[in-house]
């Protein structure tokens, strides 16, 4: 659907979201070694070409204020450790703390992408079908351009990323590890 980007994105408006991959999700996904390949391909050449880079990091918030979805699930006492290694931010890059599904929620990431001119959000990490997926749309919905880079995100369920794949490829454009560094 999304054929051509050439003229609606400009890498000087571009900047690279990292989301949640983190010791523990990338010990959980079903193509760790790939993803980790792509997605070192992906950071290498953002630093490269001096896109700016974001980095989320879930962080848990103290159990009195966890919402009682997240409790229920568990989810509010997980230890996601910290980022990994093979892309370990530098000191150019940005990581910000969040505890939410969108890095729109509760951070001032949309000011500071918005403050610096950038319009189009690459998007890569775990999980697709949760983090990956609300926030690319959130992106989309305040008129940011979301593009998902397909092989250099993953999950724990296999289906679940494949039918997020399916469902993000009919709203927004999504491109392999390959067309990201030919674009940025």
């Amino acid at each position: 659907m999304f054929q051509n980007l050439q003229g609606m994105i400009k890498r000087e408006k571009s900047a690279l979201v990292v989301w949640d991959v983190q010791e523990a999700l990338v010990s959980m996904i079903f193509n760790k070694e790939e993803f980790l390949s792509n997605l070192v391909k992906v950071v290498n050449k953002t630093r490269e070409s001096r896109v700016p880079l974001f980095y989320s990091k879930i962080t848990r918030l103290p159990e009195v204020f966890e919402s009682p979805m997240r409790k229920a699930s568990g989810f509010g006492k997980f230890e996601p450790g910290d980022i990994v290694k093979e892309i370990y931010p530098e000191k150019s890059d940005i990581v910000i703390n969040k505890n939410t599904a969108s890095f729109f929620v509760g951070t001032n990431f949309e000011l500071m992408i918005r403050n610096a001119g950038i319009n189009t959000l690459y998007f890569t990490g775990i999980a697709t079908e949760m983090g990956v997926e609300s926030s690319a749309r959130h992106a989309q919905n305040l008129g940011f351009i979301p593009v998902i880079i397909q092989d250099a995100v993953s999950s724990m369920n296999k289906e679940s990323h494949e039918r997020s794949l399916t469902n993000l490829s009919r709203m927004m454009p999504t491109i392999t590890t390959e067309e990201f560094i030919r674009i940025i």
